[in-house]
Formats: C-alpha cells, sequence, structure tokens
C-alpha cells in the first residue's frame, strides 16, 4: 500500500472544508428562525458536530465500515480505531475514517430542521445519538460500507440517500412527532435575519466543492468533474427557484439560496457520474421541484420549520433518480437511462425508495421513544421565551 502526498494533502483539505459546512448549517438555519432561537439553532449544530465525532470514532465508523453482516450493518471490527491506521491504499485509512466523520456531522446537523424552536437540548442529544447510530451509520454501510445498495449497484457519489435524503426525511418525520410551534399559522414565523441564512448558504456553497470532489478521494480528473458539475448545478437551481419566486411575486434572496442548496442536493449522488451539461438541467429541475415541495409543505400546513424535507429530502430523493437517468459511462463508468440503460434507474428507484422509507420510520419510533422517556419538547412557557434564554441562558441582545 503506497500513499499519494498529493492524493493526501487533498483529502485533508476536503475534510476541513465540509467540516466547515455544520456550522454553516447552523448559521443558514439560524437566519430563518425568530431572533430568540438563533442561538439555540447554530448551537444544534455545533453540538451535533461534537456528539458525532465521539460517535464515529468510537463506534459509528465500524457500523458503516466493517466487515458487512447481512447486508445491512457493518461489524465491530473498527470499534475504537482499532486497526485504522496511518497506512492506506493511496489516502490514510485514518483520513478516510476523518473524511466519511464529516459527512455524518452534518447530517445530523440538517435533521435540526424538523425540531427548531421547540425541541430540548438534552432530548436533542439522545435523540442525535440514537438517529447517527440506528439510521445514519446503517445507509452509510448500505451505498459505502459493502451493503446491499452497493452491492445492488446502486450508485451514491458523495451522499444523496446517506446525506439528504435521510436528513429530509427525518426531519419530516420529526415534525410530525414534536408538533407545530405555538402559533403556526397564526403568527408570523418568517425568517428575520437573511443576511446570516445568505452567509450560511455561502459556506455550504463553498464547503460543498469538498464534500463532492473529496468523493473521488483522489486529486484527479473525477475530483474536477464533481467540482464543475457541484458549481453549475447550483447555478442552474438559484436561477429556477428564483425564476419560480418572481412568477409569484419578489425574486427573495432567500430563494435565490435556497434554490442553490437544492441544486447543490441534487447533485451530490450524480456528481461523478454526469456531464456539467447534465448538471445544468439536474440542478435547474430540482430548483423547481424543492420550491414547489415547500409550497405543498405550506399548503398542507405542516411545520417542519426550515424545508429539509422539501429541500434535502425531496431534491436528494431527485438526484438520486437524475443519476440513474443521466449517468454517463465515459464518466463514472456507468450509462443511465437517457443511454439506454433502465436497469440503473430502477436500481437507483429501488434504493432512494429504500432509504425513504427507512430513515422516516425508524426516525419516527427513535423520536415516540425519546418523547415517551424525557420528553422531546419544551414547555410552552420555554418556547414563549424562545430556546436561546430557556436552553442556553443566552440572548442576542444585551
Amino acid at each position: 500500500m503506497v500513499l499519494d502526498t498529493g492524493d493526501t494533502a487533498f483529502i485533508i483539505i476536503c475534510t476541513a472544508m465540509v467540516m466547515l459546512m455544520t456550522p454553516g448549517v447552523g448559521l443558514f438555519y439560524g437566519g430563518m428562525v425568530r431572533s430568540k432561537n438563533i442561538i439555540s439553532m447554530i448551537a444544534m449544530a455545533f453540538i451535533a458536530f461534537a456528539i458525532v465525532s465521539i460517535q464515529w470514532v468510537t463506534i459509528g465508523y465500524s457500523l458503516s465500515f466493517g466487515t458487512d453482516i447481512s447486508g445491512f450493518i457493518g461489524g465491530l471490527d473498527y470499534v475504537g480505531l482499532a486497526g485504522v491506521g496511518l497506512e492506506g491504499e493511496g489516502i490514510p485509512d485514518m483520513l478516510f475514517m476523518a473524511f466519511q466523520l464529516v459527512f455524518a456531522g452534518i447530517t445530523l446537523a440538517i435533521l435540526t430542521s424538523g425540531i427548531a424552536e421547540r425541541v430540548k437540548l438534552s432530548s436533542f442529544i439522545v435523540l442525535g445519538l440514537l438517529w447517527t447510530t440506528l439510521v445514519y451509520d446503517p445507509l452509510a454501510h448500505w451505498a459505502w460500507g459493502g451493503g446491499w445498495a452497493g452491492e445492488l449497484g446502486a450508485l451514491d457519489f458523495a451522499g444523496g440517500t446517506v446525506v439528504h435524503i435521510s436528513s429530509g426525511f427525518g426531519a419530516l418525520a420529526l415534525a410530525l412527532v414534536i408538533g407545530k410551534r405555538s402559533g403556526f399559522g397564526k403568527y408570523s414565523m418568517e425568517a428575520e435575519n437573511i443576511t446570516t441564512t445568505l452567509l450560511g448558504g455561502s459556506l455550504l456553497w463553498f464547503g460543498w466543492f469538498g464534500f463532492n470532489a473529496g468523493s473521488a478521494l483522489a486529486a484527479n480528473g473525477l475530483a474536477v468533474n464533481a467540482l464543475v458539475v457541484t458549481n453549475v448545478s447550483a447555478a442552474a437551481g438559484a436561477i429556477t427557484w428564483m425564476a419560480a419566486s418572481w412568477i409569484k411575486g419578489k425574486p427573495s434572496s432567500l430563494g435565490l439560496i435556497s434554490g442553490a442548496v437544492a441544486g447543490l442536493v441534487a447533485i451530490t449522488p450524480a456528481s461523478g457520474f454526469v456531464s456539467p451539461m447534465s448538471a445544468i438541467v439536474i440542478g435547474g429541475f430540482a430548483g423547481l421541484l424543492c420550491y414547489g415541495a415547500l409550497l405543498f409543505r405550506v399548503r398542507r400546513g405542516l411545520d417542519e420549520s426550515l424545508d429539509a424535507w422539501a429541500v434535502h429530502g425531496m431534491g436528494g430523493l431527485w438526484g438520486a433518480l437524475a443519476t440513474g437517468i443521466f449517468a454517463s459511462a465515459a464518466i463514472g463508468g456507468v450509462d443511465g437511462l437517457i443511454y439506454g440503460n433502465t436497469h440503473q434507474f430502477l436500481v437507483q428507484l429501488i434504493d432512494a425508495s429504500a432509504a425513504i422509507l427507512y430513515a422516516f420510520i425508524m426516525t419516527f419510533i427513535l423520536a415516540k421513544l425519546v418523547d415517551k422517556v424525557m420528553g422531546l419538547r419544551v414547555t410552552e412557557e420555554e418556547e414563549y421565551v424562545g430556546l436561546d434564554i430557556s436552553q442556553h441562558g443566552e440572548s442576542t441582545t444585551a
């Protein structure tokens, strides 16, 4: 096994870039809540990264990448990083572990969308540990650790099912369990600090280059392709969401950055398999689809507060299917539907459907369990005061 210093340096940089996406999620979400909860949203992103960091090196990495058990979960080979050293093929095994760690961290941070402004901090910590262990780790194993989806031939270059479908549909399940925010539908709950959201969105766009390009696990042409398609898909999503919202009124900056994130989500599973022109189509449609999903959520009166389901869940679903449509053997070695490979599209459909069902059902069960044992939601008085004060004893005002 020979290490490549260039590849190693590249993946170290990408790991750091992806880590920056987790506080980016905190800022993105923080700007969309009321000012009395902004500290809470940003803090939960940091807390998510902290608890996942410990969970991952103790047991999570092993459950995701250990010896396959019935196609569902990894074994205990790497508990406490046993056998995960500084040697490897191209990059050190420990660096691969660290790169995967930051993916797990941001996924839990995205999940907080469904419980924004009303969750007990202690309950979130317990739920986060359970969710990462019992939802994220199995899905990571299915796709990347030798599980059934990978064996079936499902393509997920950087986490369409593992990161986005899991967190998006998980957030929807959490929202259904915890219930609507007090006053939802009666009082204005519009984003109070769009500037913070735009800053968070810019960190996400930047970090996503490491997210997708780094998934090539080498500084090579495939990484370059992933970087380029990531950017154009984000741009296309930003433009189509902005255009769609413009038809209904003003072209909001929140819609612009939300569309960019939708494009980034959708290209994630496809970034190692599609061309830049296909990426424009993928991202452009993602902007329209996710905007439509948001409108549907609003019409139904669902308080999945910050739209992880609409953007990450539906965007991840479209991205998984789009990979099966637009994949090109000239780029990633596999052709999709438009090149005559119907089988690949069907495989993507099976994989995405299984991920949706598993993430939604398991999250619902875990949320119910935590709610029954320790209570998932703060009191009405604590919610009225705001989580910044009631959960952290802090405030953004003097």
